[in-house]
Formats: structure tokens, sequence, C-alpha cells
């Protein structure tokens, strides 16, 4: 493989991964802990969109429990968000015929 080709294929995945990434800023996943009490919307780019307390829990006395099941459920969320970014990024290195994992310079 010649240099030339080289940098055009890495020129094309620093626009893919660009236009992915703004693709993804609007992807939303959901997290959610204590068996639902807590459910946090977020973007894969980490943007909290939406936190839903159910009823049963709204306690003035738990509220470190609360806080703790917030806490928890935005960590869900941002994992699951973690692994769309990464699956999407495998899917488009594979379209790219690169393997999945290849670093490149930028």
């Amino acid at each position: 493989m010649n240099i030339a080709k080289m940098m055009q294929q890495a020129k094309q995945m620093q626009d893919k991964m660009q236009e992915m990434q703004e693709k993804l800023g609007e992807v939303e996943v959901e997290g959610q802990s204590g068996g639902g009490m807590v459910q946090v919307k977020m973007t894969c780019k980490g943007e909290v969109r939406g936190i839903s307390l159910d009823e049963t829990i709204l306690v003035p006395s738990e509220k470190e429990v609360i806080e703790d099941l917030i806490k928890a459920a935005l960590n869900d969320a941002k994992s699951k968000a973690d692994a769309k970014m990464a699956d999407e990024t495998g899917k488009m290195m594979g379209d790219m015929g690169l393997p999945a994992g290849t670093q490149l310079p930028f």
C-alpha cells in the first residue's frame, strides 16, 4: 500500500468518525437502577436528557439512597453509551476494510 493511499484512507476515517460522533450525539440510551425506580436518558456523548424517579422512592429520609440510585443510573447509561460508540466505531472500521481496534495517527 502506498503512502498516498494510506493518507487518503486516514482522511476518510477521520471524516467518518466525525460524522458518526455527530450522529451519535443525538442517539439516546437509557440507564436504570433500583429495578427501574431510577431511570436516566442520555446521549452517547454523555448529555443527560432526562431523569425519572418512581414515586415510591420519594421519601425525604432516603436522600442518600436516592442520590446513590441516580448515580448508579447515570453510570449505567454512560456505560451503554460507551458500548454503543464502540460498536458503531467497529462497524465503521469494518465498512472501510480496517480491522477493529486499528489505531490511526489522529
